[in-house]
C-alpha cells in the first residue's frame, strides 16, 4: 500500500526515475479498487459514475509513475504515445514497462534501487 500512496503523493511529478517494483504495484493496487466499483456500480445501477471518478482522480499519477518508469528505462515520457499504435503499441509500451532499469545514474537521475 506504500507503494501506492507513494504514486499519489508524487501525482504530478514527471521528473526522475520510478523502480518496477514502484509502478506494478501501483497497478496491483489500482485493478482490485476498480473492479470493487465496477462491481459496486452493477449493484447500485450507476454504470460509469464511481470507476470514472476513480479513474478521473488517478489520471495525473498513472501518467507521471508511466513516465518516471519509461525514465528509468532510460527512455523519454514521450513513448507513452507509443500505446496509440494499434495493436503493437500497447504491446511494445507493456514490455518497456517491465524492462529492468538502467543501472546507476542516467540521463534522468540516479537509480532509485540504490536506496531502497
Amino acid at each position: 500500500m506504500n507503494w501506492y500512496l507513494k504514486v499519489l503523493k508524487d501525482y504530478v511529478n514527471f521528473q526522475g526515475r520510478a523502480r518496477r517494483k514502484e509502478y506494478w504495484m501501483y497497478v496491483l493496487i489500482s485493478i482490485p479498487i476498480i473492479l470493487v466499483l465496477y462491481l459496486l456500480e452493477s449493484l447500485m445501477g450507476i454504470n460509469g459514475v464511481l470507476s470514472g471518478l476513480y479513474s478521473l482522480a488517478v489520471l495525473l499519477p498513472g501518467l507521471g509513475v508511466v513516465v518516471r518508469r519509461l525514465h528509468d528505462t532510460d527512455r523519454s515520457g514521450w513513448w507513452i504515445l507509443i500505446a496509440l499504435v494499434p495493436f503493437v503499441g500497447s504491446i511494445i509500451l507493456l514490455i518497456f514497462l517491465c524492462l529492468e532499469g538502467t543501472p546507476g545514474d542516467n540521463r534522468f537521475g540516479s537509480n532509485p534501487k540504490q536506496f531502497a
